[in-house]
C-alpha cells in the first residue's frame, strides 16, 4: 500500500507577537519628542531617560501604551524601556489594568531635617485635608533644601517652611512650576573677569601643566565626598587614549546636603567656567552635566546659561549636554551616574576598570563634583596660597558645610578645612536653637 504524505503547512502570524501598538500612540510620541526618522540621534539610548521625562511631564504618568510606543520609537526592547522607567522614583508606570495617579502630586520630604521640623505631622494633615481623587500625598527622599525644613513639592514647585495652609494654597492656585531664581547672568560675570581663565587656557597663555600645579599647591580635592586630589584625577584621565569625556555630577542626594545647589544658584557661570576648563584640560569631546531632578528651577537656569554661552560663541552648540536625573540616590556614585547618562538604570559598575579608563560610552571620563570645578577660576585668580592658607588642626583649604537641623543659622557655611563640629556650630551656625543641646549629628555629603 502506498501512503502519500502531505508536507505540513507553515503557519504565519498575521501580526507581530505581543500587544499591537496603536499607530496614534507613535504619532503622538513624534509630536512630543520629534521625528526620529528625520533626526536619528533621537533614537540613541542615552536619550531614553530624557524622553521618559517628557512623557511623564505631559501626562503625569507613564502608561504601558506610551512605553511600547517609546520602545518602537527608539528601536529598543520593551524590557529595557520598562526596566529603566521602573528603576527611578520620579517615574510613575501605570499598567493597563491600573488607574493613573491623580492630576496633582504633593511630595513631603522625609529627610532627617524635615522630620525634625515636623514633616510627619505635615503629611498626616495634608492626607486628611485633600481629596485623594484629585491630589495624592506621598513621602519623598531629601529634596536638598534642608535649611528651610520642612519642605513639600507640589508638581515641580517647592514650598519652603511648609505648612498645611501653605501647601493647600499652592494646590488651589495651580502654580506647579519651579520657583524663580535670581542668578548672575553672563554679562555681569564677564564684567567681573569671568571666563578670563578659560580664554587664557584656550589661547595658550595658561598650560595644563601650570594649572595642574596650581591646583596641587592649593590642595584642591574632590568635594563630592571622596576627597581625591583634583590634579591627579586630571592626570590619570589625560594618560588614557582619546576620545575622552567630562561629566559633572550634580546629583547631591545625600540627606542634609545642599551646598552644590546653593553655588549653582549664586553663580552658575563660575561653575560652567570651571567645568569647561576641566573639559579643556582632558581634551574632552563633550561636557555632560547630570543634575538631580529635585532641582527643576536650576534646570531652567543652566539651560539659559548654556544658551548664553552658545549665543556668544564661547562654546559650540551641543558641546555642553544637560541631563536630568530621575530620583535615584545611588546616582551620586560616579559609575551609577555614568550608567544613567547612558539611559540605563543607575546601577554601580564593578571596578576596575575605573571610569577614568572606561567611563561614558566606554571612553575615559573625567568626573568631578560641582563645587570642585566651582573653585577652579577663583583659585587661579587669587592664587593657590590663598586657598591653601585656610585650615585648622593640621588641614588646609576651604570646605563648604551644609548645616541644618536644630541650629540657629542653618545654611551653607564656608569654613576652614579641619574645623571641629563644635566650632562649626558655635562660630558659623550661631549655636544650637533655644532649648536644645547637641546630642548627635549626621555627617554626609
Amino acid at each position: 500500500m502506498t501512503v502519500e504524505t502531505v508536507p505540513p503547512q507553515r503557519r504565519f502570524r498575521g501580526r507581530p507577537r505581543g500587544r499591537e501598538l496603536p499607530p496614534v500612540a507613535l504619532a503622538a510620541l513624534r509630536q512630543w519628542l520629534g521625528d526620529e526618522r528625520v533626526e536619528p540621534a533621537l533614537r540613541h539610548r542615552d536619550r531614553l531617560i530624557e524622553h521618559l521625562h517628557v512623557i511623564q511631564d505631559a501626562h503625569g504618568h507613564l502608561s504601558l501604551v506610551n512605553l511600547r510606543a517609546l520602545s518602537a520609537y527608539m528601536n529598543l526592547p520593551m524590557a529595557a524601556v520598562y526596566e529603566t522607567a521602573t528603576f527611578y522614583a520620579h517615574f510613575d508606570v501605570v499598567h493597563d489594568d491600573q488607574a493613573p495617579p491623580p492630576a496633582v502630586t504633593v511630595r513631603v520630604c522625609d529627610s532627617l531635617s524635615c522630620q525634625l521640623a515636623g514633616a510627619a505631622t505635615l503629611q498626616a494633615e495634608l492626607e486628611a485635608g485633600v481629596d485623594p481623587a484629585a491630589v495624592r500625598v506621598v513621602r519623598a527622599p531629601c529634596m536638598g533644601r534642608c535649611e528651610t525644613a520642612p519642605v513639600a513639592e507640589v508638581g515641580h514647585h517647592h514650598v519652603l517652611y511648609a505648612t498645611r495652609e501653605g501647601v493647600e494654597a499652592v494646590v488651589d492656585t495651580g502654580h506647579y512650576h519651579p520657583e524663580a531664581i535670581v542668578w548672575q547672568r553672563l554679562a555681569e560675570y564677564r564684567e567681573a573677569g569671568g571666563y578670563r581663565l578659560l580664554a587664557n587656557c584656550r589661547e595658550g597663555r595658561v598650560s595644563v601643566e601650570a594649572l595642574m600645579n596650581e591646583l596641587e599647591q592649593a590642595n584642591l580635592r574632590g568635594l563630592g565626598g571622596a576627597g581625591f586630589p583634583t590634579f591627579k584625577k586630571w592626570h590619570f584621565v589625560r594618560q588614557e587614549p582619546g576620545p575622552r569625556y567630562c561629566a559633572i555630577n550634580a546629583d547631591e542626594g545625600e540627606p542634609g546636603t545642599f551646598k552644590d545647589r546653593v553655588y549653582l544658584e549664586r553663580a552658575p557661570h563660575r561653575f560652567l567656567e570651571g567645568a569647561l576648563v576641566s573639559a579643556w584640560a582632558v581634551e574632552a569631546e563633550a561636557l555632560y552635566i547630570y543634575l538631580r531632578d529635585e532641582y527643576p528651577g536650576l534646570h531652567r537656569v543652566l539651560h539659559a546659561a548654556i544658551a548664553e554661552l552658545e549665543a556668544e560663541g564661547l562654546v559650540a552648540p551641543g558641546y555642553i549636554v544637560l541631563r536630568r536625573g530621575a530620583g535615584a540616590y545611588i546616582c551620586g556614585e560616579e559609575s551609577a551616574m555614568i550608567e544613567s547618562l547612558e539611559g540605563k538604570p543607575g546601577k554601580p559598575r564593578h571596578r576596575p576598570p575605573f571610569v577614568a579608563q572606561v567611563g561614558l560610552f566606554g571612553r575615559p571620563t573625567l568626573v568631578n563634583n560641582v563645587e570642585t570645578v566651582y573653585w577652579i577660576p577663583r583659585i587661579w585668580e587669587k592664587g593657590a596660597a590663598w586657598f591653601a592658607g585656610h585650615g585648622r588642626h593640621g588641614r588646609s583649604g576651604l570646605r563648604s558645610f551644609s548645616l541644618s537641623g536644630r541650629v540657629k543659622r542653618p545654611g551653607v557655611h564656608l569654613a576652614p578645612a579641619g574645623i571641629t563640629l563644635n566650632e562649626l556650630v558655635e562660630e558659623y551656625g550661631g549655636g544650637m536653637a533655644e532649648g536644645h543641646a547637641l546630642a548627635g549629628y549626621l555627617p554626609g555629603g
